[in-house]
């Protein structure tokens, strides 16, 4: 397969129940970006089979007769794993190209999907996963396994699907006037997914430079032809952004990933991590 040198909109694939709308996600952004999708299948590594020593209560040849049993199960069920992979690509294949992506290639790989998908990250222009992923069934509770180290690991924007695909009319954008939020702010401006979607700017917290920074980042936005409607919002930044979310409808947040200063998660929790865990709608989150 020949590689793509256009950035993709990097999509993570398996049997979850989220797969189907990852894959509209994707095509969504693949429209109104003209980037091509890239549909991942990860397979992880097994842990080697564990063989106890049973040398003392059975003879040599038939440990080895075990062993030559459990390689060849193995090597079955990696080739069952190939296959499976390359069913769920097929169909998400032709569901994404349904949905109005015009350039959708696949591809399968072995290893940890934060490596995987380090090794290709130079190549992502959005990366779009499930929030939770197979392992966790049908359960509708806490966050994929590997979410926030994909996160933590990754240097691009990462859209986390957590319900059926709708096509975004609004977007609410945390904002603080950090160096990183402007980063955010540049980007919303600029990029064409956004073109024609209302944004809703919204500072969290008590702060005499509120009005003044909300002024700015409005005059950015509406200088890059979106229309803007501003809030500062009072109480616990997940709290309050949760609520206006809701009372606002909105389709889709944007705002910040998890910080580099672990030890001030460990203490105060990760804004990042509770608005994962708090809302309906999609997040796209920013490095």
């Amino acid at each position: 397969m020949t590689e793509q040198k256009d950035p993709l909109v990097l999509t993570c694939i398996d049997g979850s129940h989220y797969s189907a709308a990852v894959c509209d996600y994707a095509a969504w952004i693949s429209s109104r970006t003209g980037a091509p999708v890239k549909l991942l299948h990860n397979i992880e590594r097994a842990a080697a089979p564990a063989v106890a020593d049973l040398s003392g209560s059975i003879g040599l040849g038939s440990q080895e007769e075990l062993l030559e049993e459990l390689t060849l199960l193995e090597q079955q069920r990696s080739k069952l794993q190939l296959e499976q992979g390359r069913l769920m690509l097929d169909d998400a294949r032709a569901r994404t190209a349904a949905a109005g992506a015009e350039r959708v290639v696949t591809c399968q790989r072995h290893g940890s999907l934060a490596e995987s998908l380090v090794e290709l990250e130079d190549h992502i222009r959005v990366l779009v996963l499930g929030i939770r992923g197979e392992e966790h069934g049908d359960s509708d509770k806490g966050l994929g396994t590997q979410l926030e180290t994909v996160v933590r690991s990754l240097h691009k924007p990462i859209l986390v699907v957590n319900r059926e695909f709708t096509a975004p009319q609004n977007i609410m954008l945390a904002y603080d006037g950090s160096e990183a939020a402007r980063k955010a702010l540049d980007m919303v401006a600029s990029s064409p997914l956004f073109r024609g979607i209302a944004c809703h700017l919204v500072y969290v917290g008590q702060s005499a430079a509120a009005e003044t920074v909300l002024a700015e980042g409005a005059a950015a936005l509406s200088h890059g032809g979106i229309e803007v409607t501003s809030a500062n919002l009072q109480g616990k930044t997940v709290e309050a952004l949760v609520a206006y979310q809701q009372d606002h409808a909105i389709d889709l947040t944007v705002m910040g990933a998890f910080s580099h200063n672990r030890l001030r998660d460990l203490l105060l929790g990760s804004v990042t991590a509770k608005m994962l865990l708090s809302t309906n709608q999609p997040l796209l989150l920013l490095r």
